[in-house]
């Protein structure tokens, strides 16, 4: 379905006015469509996310979700963070946690019934209805995420944005993650944020590149000439067993790469 949800049109941001982040981006992307996010760190990334979030304004040019300003729409946008600890004293449960994600528009903190149900159903969905009662900082990176993912979900969106969501999993819990993620797609526009290549092998739209300039990749074009591209160094693929690993000849960076 070719109905365009993320439109940016002559975007141009920049912290300081001699220190542009991101120059001239142009990017649509479609309803239902999964797209992840890739660039090296400082090249744009996290201001692209802030921008379609809202939380900046560009300098020039205009951003649009769903056909709208964001302010209009803030509340179909699901957003999941980097995992971030929260005070290990601060008493606050997983459920809490995922409800507050239902208070999207509203003043103060009110935890009824119909919200609890909410998060019960999100918990539910991303396979952690168990660990309700447990405090947040009691559980693993990789709960961690699925609940800021419900969290995320618990707003009915029609739009996610993950931070990294790969980031706290390990890897033999990896496969699972991505096939929950692949099955939130089918009711949602999904756009990752990722260091991890793995991403690319899924069920991936677009992969949009940001070094300052936004390029769009498809998959199927996308190899280690363009990855090379992004990070500015040559780049070689290495096969260990099941999986490959895509590293840096230079430099101690390394992507994991599933076949």
């Amino acid at each position: 379905m070719n109905e365009p949800v993320i439109k940016l049109t002559d975007v141009n941001y920049a912290y300081r006015r001699d220190q542009a982040v991101l120059q001239n981006v142009n990017l649509v992307i479609n309803r239902g469509e999964s797209c992840c996010i890739l660039g090296p760190n400082g090249g744009g990334k996290t201001t692209l996310l802030r921008l379609l979030l809202g939380f900046l304004t560009p300098d020039s040019g205009s951003v649009e979700i769903l056909g709208t300003q964001i302010c209009n729409v803030r509340h179909k946008i699901g957003y999941m963070p980097q995992v971030q600890n929260i005070d290990s004293i601060f008493p606050i449960s997983v459920l809490e946690v995922v409800m507050t994600g239902t208070l999207c528009g509203t003043f103060g903190v009110f935890f009824n019934a119909g919200k609890r149900k909410i998060a019960m159903e999100m918990l539910e969905k991303m396979r952690i209805a168990h660990l309700a009662q447990r405090g947040f900082n009691e559980i693993s990176g990789g709960e961690k995420q699925r609940v800021l993912i419900a969290r995320a979900l618990a707003s009915k969106p029609e739009i996610l944005l993950l931070d990294e969501p790969t980031a706290n999993i390990d890897p033999g819990a990896e496969q699972c993650f991505y096939e929950m993620l692949d099955e939130l797609q089918k009711d949602l526009t999904l756009l990752t944020v990722s260091h991890d290549l793995g991403f690319v092998n899924r069920n991936i739209s677009k992969i949009i590149c940001v070094n300052k300039f936004v390029k769009i990749h498809a998959p199927a074009d996308f190899g280690t000439d363009k990855i090379s591209e992004i990070y500015h160094h040559d780049m070689k693929m290495v096969e260990h067993s099941h999986d490959c690993l895509c590293s840096c000849a230079e430099h101690k960076h390394t992507w994991r790469r599933r076949k």
